[in-house]
């Protein structure tokens, strides 16, 4: 459950790492796996020491930017249609852009397989494994 004023990590290589919610979009007052969310970037992320010059141009969005993301994983536990309950040990998320495509080209750690029904399949292409 993501809700106003939620930190999140941003699992992506969009120059984010850390992101605050202030807004879930379709009139929800909260978000679970699949919503999509207004954040503000809060920490970003430090890839000046791998590439020196070259991450700097790499990095698509600074601190304090506003953009949209998905929700990828949380820590409230919520049940499947077979009776399995599933939670993860953070709450992450993934940078989009206004046509709904991913801003990063990878994906670090795992999605949840939710993200098939809402048709984020774009997301579940980058990601490395889903659960």
């Amino acid at each position: 459950m993501i809700q106003l004023k939620s930190m999140l990590n941003c699992i992506d290589n969009s120059g984010a790492a850390v992101v605050e919610c202030v807004q879930v979009l379709k009139m929800k007052r909260a978000a679970k796996v699949g919503d999509r969310i207004v954040v503000v970037v809060q920490k970003q992320r430090n890839l000046a020491a791998d590439l020196a010059g070259a991450a700097a141009a790499a990095q698509k969005v600074r601190r304090g930017d506003i953009s949209h993301a998905v929700v990828v994983r949380t820590k409230k536990k919520y049940g499947r249609p077979d009776g399995s309950f599933v939670r993860f040990d953070d709450n992450a998320c993934v940078l989009i852009n206004k046509a709904g495509d991913p801003m990063g080209t990878r994906l670090n750690g795992a999605v949840a397989q939710e993200l098939r029904g809402k048709q984020w399949s774009k997301i579940l292409s980058l990601a490395p494994a889903f659960v």
